[in-house]
């Protein structure tokens, strides 16, 4: 119990200090126009716009100018695709490691899906190796390489994995790297100076009736400059799955998710500064959300849309930004 009060007040100071050089709390931003409400999509910037693409049924993709504060429908998805985390590579949008199909034995989609901002048209790109296709992976870059890390075979169901691997687009090269330390699912990966970071998530387990108990509280990184994985000394503080992250040298943040805990989405944002592995606390979301992702663009972070309770919905459209410099 002294341990846990300890902790607690620890944590409040941190935040408070923390939340100084912040000065804000998350701002509502009513956009000119109404977006589609989704969940289990993502959220990506690319070029200065912020796109949002897929969901659970078959969604457009949709281009957010911050600018103009306008949303605008582009083309239609050219399947249903959704528990991924889509990333900006070349001037277009990747989806790599996602489900199609329903609860709770979802199929991961063969091949790289790449939607082209310039002329807005999707492709098919390359395939995936038949014994390294999974959903609800994290995906990040590195230069001019493509990374995806854990995830699950499965569905929901079973065979979440620990898998690492990179993609050369140039060369066309899939390369299998070290495994990382556990098997996660339902969180995303980010990168902090030349750490890749994985945090939050779970690992889904239907079989055994288990889909949102099975969270996973250690942080696990690699080290591009020595090829290892290492943990973080201190766990997440509100372990949970469908988290979405961001890294800010030296920070990595932690936002939302969803837990056996609570029915409503968690509304926790969390910050690891790694170059002491302690954590601080930014304010709480006006509106807890899963399954969605978070863009940082010009001092602020944004995040958009996702499920209002754990589970499926209700689906939200709406947006909020903090500044964060």
């Amino acid at each position: 119990m002294l341990k846990s009060c300890l902790f607690s007040i620890l944590m409040l100071v941190s935040s408070v200090s923390f939340a100084q050089t912040i000065g804000a709390n998350w701002k509502k931003l009513k956009a000119s126009n109404d977006a589609v409400p989704r969940h289990e999509n993502s959220l990506v910037e690319c070029d200065g716009k912020f796109y949002a693409l897929g969901g659970r049924g078959t969604r457009p993709i949709e281009v957010y100018d911050p600018e103009t504060n306008t949303w605008t429908v582009l083309a239609d998805s050219p399947m249903e695709f959704h528990h991924f985390q889509a990333i900006s590579y070349n001037h277009e949008i990747y989806v790599i490691g996602a489900f199609t199909g329903p609860y709770p034995h979802e199929t991961p989609i063969p091949e790289f899906l790449i939607f082209n901002p310039a002329d807005n048209t999707w492709r098919k790109g390359p395939e995936i190796p038949e014994n390294r296709r999974r959903g609800s992976a994290g995906v990040f870059t590195r230069g001019d390489k493509i990374y995806m890390v854990c995830g699950i075979v499965d569905g929901h169901w079973n065979g979440f994995v620990p898998w690492f691997d990179e993609f050369d687009p140039k060369t066309g090269e899939w390369k299998i790297l070290p495994d990382a330390p556990r098997p996660r699912d339902h969180f995303s990966a980010s990168m902090v100076g030349d750490r890749a970071y994985v945090a939050g998530g779970r690992t889904s387990h239907a079989e055994i009736g288990k889909v949102l108990e099975l969270t996973i509280s250690e942080v696990d990184y690699f080290d591009f400059n020595n090829y290892t994985w290492s943990t973080v000394k201190t766990g997440l503080p509100t372990p949970r799955g469908g988290t979405s992250s961001i890294g800010k040298d030296p920070y990595l943040l932690v936002i939302n998710g969803e837990s056996a805990t609570q029915v409503p989405s968690h509304s926790e944002v969390e910050v690891l500064d790694i170059r002491d592995e302690t954590w601080s606390r930014l304010p709480d979301l006006n509106q807890g959300r899963h399954g969605t992702g978070v863009i940082y663009w010009k001092g602020k972070i944004y995040v958009a849309a996702g499920s209002a309770n754990r589970g499926g919905g209700p689906e939200l459209n709406d947006m909020e930004c903090i500044e964060w410099k």
